[in-house]
């Protein structure tokens, strides 16, 4: 079993973005040094980090290197080849695991470990033609949406065939014309998410279900708690508990629902800290970033509570009007707002560049001022 490492020690972060960056800061506020990989010099990550190592995710000498004198070593993103995570594991704990990597990373994969493992999903089939694909359909139905099985986010590799006229060719192509999945269409009522941690002894901690509204596939609005029953939200919290034991995780895991009518069908899962989290940053007894911090070291499990109702808007490129800073004044006159940017450099259309936290009294007030300090941006 592996002991426990203390703060003072070093963690090593493979990933430079966002996720990283507020993770280093949680490790730095604990007393751990920290160190990035990233193949960007210029990963926002790495002005956090005690030092950063700029290299290809298949650059052994450089992950050596890295490596060295790291006594845990974390990720930040799936986009990561499961070989990377396993060479380093070779020399240092990494978690979580290249197992669990590939298979979050992977749609198919994702979907056969849910569905083996007895957790609610969408109806789906794996297709690797076009063939394929039109045999699919007859099975799963209309409507439904073809997804690469790999590197697909914020809407990105998606198709949906809302009938059955819709273009098949046409589908495929877009997407590629790779290994996808097709996937029955959930008609929601509302998207939730459950971060839970997971050590490697098995100690666990859960949060209460966040809301999720989208702009443009986009996730735009997290509001904490979810306006669910509590009946709903235990059965959520169950769930995604049953998904970090089964998947054997050892760090933090996002799992992404859809709820109808008080029914919950997973999604997604994302092995790291999430967008639909951020608001633990000020809005919780522990944060995301230092509960993926504490079970990656196998420290003592923070607190998970809520400590007032809350919203997260994302900041994305475009409220850089003609590439012209915003006025942040705007937002830190509101004592009960947070602004956290990113220092990702040039804004583009779509790009995820910061957020506010707002906390009130209810959550639906938490998100009518969010949306207008945004809106004011």
């Amino acid at each position: 079993m592996e002991r426990p490492l203390q703060p003072g020690g070093t963690i090593g972060i493979l990933g430079g973005g966002q996720l990283g960056r507020m993770s280093a800061i949680a490790a730095r506020r604990l007393g751990y040094k920290v160190r990035t990989f990233d193949p960007s010099a210029g990963a926002c990550a790495a002005a956090i980090a005690d030092e950063h190592v700029t290299a290809d995710w298949s650059d052994t000498a450089a992950l050596t290197r890295f490596a060295q004198g790291c006594g845990r070593v974390t990720l930040e993103f799936e986009n990561i080849p499961p070989a990377t995570v396993e060479f380093v594991a070779k020399s240092v704990p990494c978690h979580p695991s290249a197992s669990v990597l590939a298979t979050c990373q992977n749609r198919r994969r994702e979907k056969e470990f849910l569905r083996a493992s007895g957790i609610p999903c969408a109806d789906f089939a794996v297709v690797s033609s076009l063939a394929e694909l039109q045999a699919a359909v007859k099975s799963v139905g209309f409507p439904c949406v073809l997804k690469t099985a790999d590197f697909g986010y914020d809407g990105k590799g998606q198709v949906k065939l809302p009938t059955a006229e819709a273009d098949l060719a046409a589908a495929w192509a877009k997407i590629g014309g790779a290994g996808g999945v097709l996937e029955a269409w959930v008609p929601f009522q509302m998207e939730i998410s459950v971060l839970v941690a997971r050590t490697v002894d098995g100690r666990t901690a859960v949060y209460d279900p966040a809301e999720n509204i989208h702009r443009d596939h986009i996730l735009h609005l997290s509001l904490s708690p979810a306006r669910i029953s509590a009946a709903t939200a235990a059965e959520a919290r169950e769930l995604a508990l049953s998904i970090a034991d089964k998947i054997q995780l050892v760090g933090l895991l996002a799992v992404e629902m859809f709820v109808r009518d008080g029914r919950i069908v997973v999604n997604e899962l994302a092995p790291r800290p999430h967008n639909s989290g951020h608001q633990t940053f000020d809005a919780h007894e522990t944060s995301q970033f230092e509960q993926h911090v504490r079970a990656v070291c196998g420290l003592p499990l923070g607190g998970t509570k809520p400590l007032a109702p809350s919203a997260m808007v994302n900041l994305l490129g475009d409220v850089w009007r003609d590439g012209q800073e915003p006025d942040w004044t705007k937002v830190l006159a509101d004592p009960s707002a947070k602004l956290h940017l990113y220092d990702k450099g040039k804004a583009a259309p779509g790009r995820k560049m910061g957020h506010i936290t707002v906390t009130a009294p209810t959550v639906e007030e938490a998100m009518r001022r969010a949306e207008a300090l945004h809106a004011a941006l």
